[in-house]
């Protein structure tokens, strides 16, 4: 048996459903994998605790570590005597990369072998391979892109990643095709830097052009959703394509702060104005979308008034789904050389901005109450076409799309009549 365990983001999870696959399919048996997540020292030191945690439950298992921390930090884990190998995280898609492992492990190849990362510095080359992950038969998830060209101060995934790189067109097409004809009702496009899509791809292409091709190509599939998005990226196409109503209406952004001060010190490519304006715009182009996004608390040199204009975007820009993480430097990054705060008062922060989440949260979950919304089955609850959580009264088929009206809400989710 392969277990794979996954941190980090909706991309980790799509790669899993690929490691899984490739990994029983070289006959690994009694394998755990972690895929890990750099994006914070937090989610490196779960991953730790993890696999710790694995190997006292488990004691003969091998454990294989891949996914951005081991990409990033190789010596952190091979240092580590639970764990038996260490992958880069561009090798882990590919079959042959497991067929290796399982050859290593028959032979009881030792340490001197543990550790093979990627140089992802020399990756230029566009995907070769979609990869696909299940959520029972009722989403899944595409990879359409990976790796990022962009260098946020506080940001160590470009170094996990490598650069920018797109899956061709029609190769997303025709394999959203086969999900669809497979039964599935609703596909996430996903990517490090989901917006970037077709930057390195011949012709005009972007990420709008993608989407209404899906849409254009695949008329069977009822619902199509699109993973984080970077607002400064977005194309105008994509824009208009928010007027579709197969694409779901709630969009995810990457925002980390309300500050300009702070933003610049981030080398985001947006201003506070920008932000606000182009959730207005979107909301032009589709009135019922909701919107969520990454915010980053107790950020270097952030003061308190810098601090409160992060926090009043979340009124401003009407948002509703928050990801907040307090700031954690990461070695390597220009932004863990700034002038950092207290870890005590990035916690408090953090604190505070989920709090404000949780108020916006409450607030669209009342509005929604004696609505029709149409749910997506996951098992005893499923997903409204905002991407909220709604609990049914009555059982229904894991990938049938339901009908149902609101009664209320237990303030995390909506409950159906």
């Amino acid at each position: 048996m392969v277990e794979v365990i996954t941190f980090g983001c909706r991309l980790n999870a799509a790669e899993s459903a690929q490691i899984r696959r490739g990994a029983e399919a070289a006959g690994l048996e009694d394998t755990v994998v972690v895929n890990s997540c750099a994006v914070t020292a937090e989610a490196v030191r779960q991953a730790r605790q993890t696999i710790r945690k694995i190997r006292r439950e488990r004691p003969a298992a091998k454990i294989v570590v891949t996914g951005c921390a081991a990409q990033t930090e190789p010596a952190t884990f091979s240092a580590m005597p639970e764990v038996d190998r260490v992958l880069g995280n561009l090798s882990k898609n590919a079959p042959a990369t497991w067929m290796d492992v399982k050859r290593a492990f028959d032979l009881g190849i030792g340490a001197e072998e543990k550790v093979a990362i990627d140089d992802l510095a020399s990756v230029r080359e566009t995907a070769l391979h979609l990869v696909d992950g299940f959520e029972g038969r009722a989403r899944a998830f595409v990879q359409v892109q990976n790796g990022c060209d962009h260098r946020c101060t506080f940001c160590i995934i470009p170094y996990g990643r490598g650069a920018s790189r797109s899956v061709p067109i029609g190769e997303v097409v025709a394999q959203a095709r086969r999900l669809s004809d497979h039964g599935t009702r609703e596909i996430v496009l996903t990517g490090v830097d989901l917006t970037a899509y077709g930057l390195d791809l011949p012709g005009p292409l972007r990420l709008g052009s993608l989407v209404r091709a899906i849409l254009r190509h695949v008329p069977e599939l009822p619902r199509l959703r699109l993973s984080s998005l970077d607002p400064v990226e977005v194309d105008p196409e994509l824009m208009q394509a928010l007027g579709e109503q197969r694409l779901m209406p709630h969009l995810h952004l990457s925002l980390q702060a309300g500050d300009d001060l702070i933003l610049k010190r981030m080398k985001r490519r947006h201003l506070r104005a920008d932000a606000i304006r182009f959730c207005e715009q979107a909301r032009r182009r589709r009135p019922d979308l909701v919107l969520g996004a990454d915010l980053i608390a107790g950020f270097p040199t952030e003061t308190e008034t810098q601090f409160r204009n992060t926090l009043s975007l979340v009124d401003e820009c009407g948002l509703t789904f928050l990801h907040v993480f307090p700031f954690s430097p990461r070695a390597g990054t220009p932004a863990a050389r700034m002038p950092q705060l207290k870890r005590a008062l990035a916690k408090a922060r953090a604190a505070r901005l989920r709090e404000e989440g949780e108020r916006a949260l409450r607030r669209h979950l009342a509005s929604e109450i004696g609505r029709r919304r149409r749910v997506l089955v996951e098992n005893v609850e499923g997903k409204s076409e905002h991407f909220t959580r709604v609990l049914l009264a009555r059982p229904a088929a894991p990938g049938t799309l339901v009908d149902v009206t609101i009664a209320g809400h237990d303030g995390r989710r909506l409950l159906a009549a």
